[in-house]
């Protein structure tokens, strides 16, 4: 027989000893133990396995019940009540759960260190990795890793996981830290001037975001505000109907979020009729989901909403749903805590922000937009139309809310009492957080806190009407009533291959540019973007994967469309409020905003 052969094993009837299960499974026995690594075990041999015993003529002694593996090999080693090799009919006493993890504990405890540069390969180590079929290094690893439950009731899973599970959460809400100070993708900028309030985020370097607002601007900032109106008009032909809701322009209900009991309406047909719902000079409660642009008023509906931290609370319905973002198993948990914090009458969506939060957090959060809902009912009783009910936050305070989290390494506002709002927002929502909320004080840092992280240049970049690619392309943005239109150049991208891989290679730059400045610039509408033609099919679907790729980023929601025979793209994006180059813009005196000047000389002729 070969000197490296394992030794033969006779077969026998009776059941395995633990030590040759341990061996046969890739951890050495206990009789023979391995001067390379040494394991602590207890001194007398584990107890043998429960698994059921079958009988000379093949019949099992009992019933088995459910199957559950668990932990690793030392733990199992220390633990006689738990089997080295867990099959169907073992079963692990509960008490022996809080035990079994105090021995994992103590297995990474205990396992000697690894070296950071593993051994070269041996004869011995070659041995031993077929004899167990896992090396030395490999063994160290699992070793390492913890208790695992593969099928097992519901209460014995929870209490082996919810040590692991919380602990993941409550660093899930901290947030990634070195040396003490957190580190994140993202920084949010906050900068004040006289009326204005700006806000900027930051993706390491890269400005993806900005909003503003004016407080001396009453209509611009109106969006998610709750108002008692007034219908002033109802137009079967449009399914609409005018409110005034007390601002300069009214707004617009149309019948699809028109909010009503089908057992209220006395009517056969099923389509219910815009005129059968509502009527001149009734006061509805209603709530702003558009903010006016331009020419047209607000848009409102009757299914009101109230967005938390966590949750969004709906009055006045009983359907619930959870954030598609999350994973499934994130989603199950937060599935059974939403049946016992869903209030009776409320409608709850559990939003991506919620991912790792625990019971009580949702309590607070639907409980705290109760309260603000039994407010806005108590007031409609006692006002009278048209009457504002609910005013949202102010721009800092609602973008916190929407946006920040672990991710972030940090808020910087340069306007203290800005700060001490938001600070004391943070501690209410995410107390963890508060510490990441920093004053920027001007005068001390004797440039401006936009300037300081280089946000002007890149805000002056996005307001203008091209946009230089890092290959030396190019992409032009126009905005029209109707749509915004997009062209991509090579521009001095002149290539070193082909020209059908330098067109790819510009298109593809061209999709992850386009993508950040619909986002910076807060593009809304139709929009039409022509790419430069390319004859390959794959090249034209690689450009497409890419593209949608890089809007799955953005959290507007988005709708893209193959591309046409003409390379062109048709693609439409949700739009909440006017986009960055209105906000800091107004139309030109001289031609209205056309870009054109008409001669004068020649008119007199005509």
């Amino acid at each position: 027989m070969p000197r490296n052969a394992p030794p033969k094993v006779e077969p026998s009837k009776e059941p395995e000893s633990p030590a040759k299960l341990s061996e046969r499974d890739g951890a050495p026995s206990q009789s023979t133990p391995n001067p390379q690594k040494s394991f602590a075990g207890p001194s007398t041999p584990p107890r043998p396995s429960a698994a059921p015993v079958r009988s000379s003529a093949g019949s099992e002694s009992r019933e088995p019940p459910q199957a559950v593996k668990s932990s690793g090999y030392l733990s199992r080693l220390k633990n006689p009540k738990i089997p080295l090799r867990p099959k169907v009919g073992d079963v692990i006493p509960v008490e022996e759960v809080e035990k079994l993890r105090q021995l994992h504990q103590q297995d990474i405890a205990e396992k000697p260190k690894v070296a950071s540069e593993p051994a070269k390969s041996t004869p011995s180590s070659q041995r031993r990795k077929k004899r167990y079929g896992r090396s030395k290094n490999e063994r160290d690893k699992l070793l390492a890793q913890g208790p695992v439950v593969y099928s097992v009731p519901d209460q014995l899973a929870d209490a082996i996981e919810f040590g692991s599970q919380s602990d993941r959460r409550a660093n899930q809400r901290v947030g990634r830290q070195r040396n003490g100070r957190p580190v994140g993708r993202y920084l949010m900028c906050v900068q004040v001037r006289d009326d204005v309030t700006q806000i900027a985020i930051l993706e390491g370097r890269t400005l993806i975001e900005h909003y503003v607002a004016r407080e001396s601007d009453n209509q611009y900032s109106i969006d998610g505000n709750i108002y008692l109106g007034r219908v002033t008009n109802v137009l079967p032909g449009m399914e609409a109907a005018f409110v005034d809701i007390g601002t300069s322009k009214n707004a617009v209900l149309y019948r699809g979020d028109v909010r009503f009991e089908r057992d209220d309406i006395e009517v056969g047909d099923r389509n219910v009729r815009i005129e059968q719902l509502l009527r001149p000079r009734q006061t509805v409660i209603c709530q702003v989901t558009k903010n006016p642009i331009g020419s047209k008023g607000a848009r409102l509906t009757q299914e009101v909403s109230l967005p938390g931290r966590f949750v969004v609370l709906i009055p006045n319905s009983n359907s619930y749903g959870i954030s598609k973002r999350l994973p499934d198993d994130e989603r199950k948990r937060l599935r059974r805590i939403l049946d016992d914090v869903k209030p009776e009458g409320f409608g709850v969506i559990v939003r991506t922000a919620a991912e790792g939060s625990s019971p009580d957090e949702l309590k607070r959060d639907v409980a705290r937009l109760k309260e603000i809902w039994d407010k806005i009912e108590t007031r409609a009783r006692l006002a009278h139309a048209p009457t504002l009910l609910y005013r949202e936050p102010q721009v800092a305070l609602r973008v916190v809310r929407e946006e920040f989290n672990r991710n972030y390494r940090g808020i910087v506002i340069d306007d203290f009492e800005l700060y001490e709002e938001v600070v004391s927002y943070v501690s209410a929502i995410s107390p963890e957080l508060a510490d990441r909320v920093e004053y920027y004080e001007n005068a001390s840092k004797q440039i401006p806190v936009f300037e300081s992280y280089h946000v002007h240049e890149q805000l002056h970049k996005a307001l203008e009407r091209k946009v230089w690619l890092p290959s030396g392309g190019s992409i032009v943005i126009d905005r029209a009533e109707a749509l915004t239109v997009i062209d991509v150049n090579t521009g001095k991208n002149v290539g070193t291959v082909s020209l059908e891989e330098t067109i790819h290679r510009n298109n593809l730059e061209a999709v992850e540019e386009i993508a950040r400045q619909l986002r910076l610039r807060d593009i809304g509408g139709i929009i039409v973007i022509d790419f430069i033609d390319m004859l390959i099919k794959e090249n034209r679907e690689d450009v497409m994967r890419a593209f949608r790729a890089a809007l799955a980023r953005d959290k507007t929601k988005t709708h893209v469309y193959d591309m046409s025979q003409l390379g062109l793209v048709e693609m439409t994006r949700q739009r909440v409020s006017e986009g960055l180059v209105e906000a800091f813009s107004e139309n030109c005196p001289n031609c209205g905003g056309r870009g054109i000047i008409f001669d004068q000389v020649l008119l007199r002729d005509v």
